[in-house]
């Protein structure tokens, strides 16, 4: 799909996540869809009602960094959600077409090869995990089902019981995942997973056509895991500033909490090598 076309469908699918109640606008005359009318979303926006279908239909190619603002904010767009906006327009950065490098710096994996508390992971735009300490992998069962997390949460049978929050994990991941895409649609792994996930999951389907885009933040998730329990746990996401596309995620508990007594529990059960190595294709 051509970039213009992409920010058309963008357009339309963020309009109708909007309601007017959202905007202070009155619900008023018959609604094809629950969301903003074009013509709410031009008044919002100060642009014209025709400027603004020609820019869901294509027509119009250059939108000027100003009038992407006000559509940003006429559409309640988060700082991620402007961001994939502007890129889709092409004001935005976008990376190159080259895969996100597929070794992880000896340092870091030291790094989190000391701690034994924190589980820890490395991933790619395609949520291919790069990386994992001991703990990350007692967490995640070793692995078994797949490496990449995607394929995780949306084919793995036992998925909706190891995340207890089951569906904001999956809107979460595939947000995450849009804005990945987003930075580099031509990726060949990206590509690659998203069209796995399109034809084996209905639910990424869905998902997948709200055209969310957010990036991972400071949350909780809150698991059942086999061994030790039910945990909950909070998550901090870096960038990987010497590998562009690659992110570290570290889980922790709160201090003396059951969770903190699980997890210890769960570190205990394993202790070897981090596991670092390219995606397979075949995950």
């Amino acid at each position: 799909m051509a970039a213009r076309s992409e920010l058309g469908v963008y357009l339309s699918a963020r309009r109708a996540q909007v309601t007017p109640a959202d905007v202070n606008l009155p619900a008023t005359g018959h609604r094809r869809v629950p969301g903003l009318r074009r013509e709410e979303v031009a008044l919002l926006a100060g642009v014209s009602a025709d400027y603004y279908v020609r820019l869901e239909q294509g027509r119009e190619r250059t939108p000027s960094a100003q009038v992407l603002d006000a559509l940003a904010a006429a559409l309640r767009l988060g700082d991620d959600g402007r961001l994939h906006l502007f890129r889709l327009a092409g004001v935005g950065p976008r990376t190159t077409a080259a895969a996100v490098p597929g070794r992880v710096e000896p340092s870091l994996l030291a790094l989190m090869d000391a701690w034994p508390h924190n589980p820890a992971i490395v991933y790619n735009r395609a949520y291919d995990v790069l990386a994992s300490n001991a703990t990350a992998d007692a967490l995640f069962h070793g692995w078994t089902h797949s490496r990449n997390l995607m394929h995780i949460v949306f084919t793995d049978p036992a998925a909706r019981a190891f995340y207890r929050d089951w569906h904001e994990v999956a809107r979460n991941s595939v947000a995450g995942f849009r804005l990945g895409h987003g930075a580099a649609p031509d990726d060949p792994r990206v590509r690659q997973v998203l069209a796995e996930l399109l034809g084996a999951s209905p639910e990424f389907a869905e998902l997948w056509s709200r055209h969310d885009a957010r990036g991972k933040a400071l949350e909780r998730k809150r698991f059942a895991h086999r061994d030790v329990g039910p945990l909950t746990l909070t998550m901090q996401t870096f960038d990987v500033r010497s590998a562009p596309g690659q992110e570290l995620v570290v889980y922790h508990a709160e201090p003396a909490s059951p969770s903190a007594d699980a997890l210890a529990l769960l570190g205990s059960l394993t202790a070897g090598p981090l596991a670092a190595s390219p995606p397979r294709p075949g995950l």
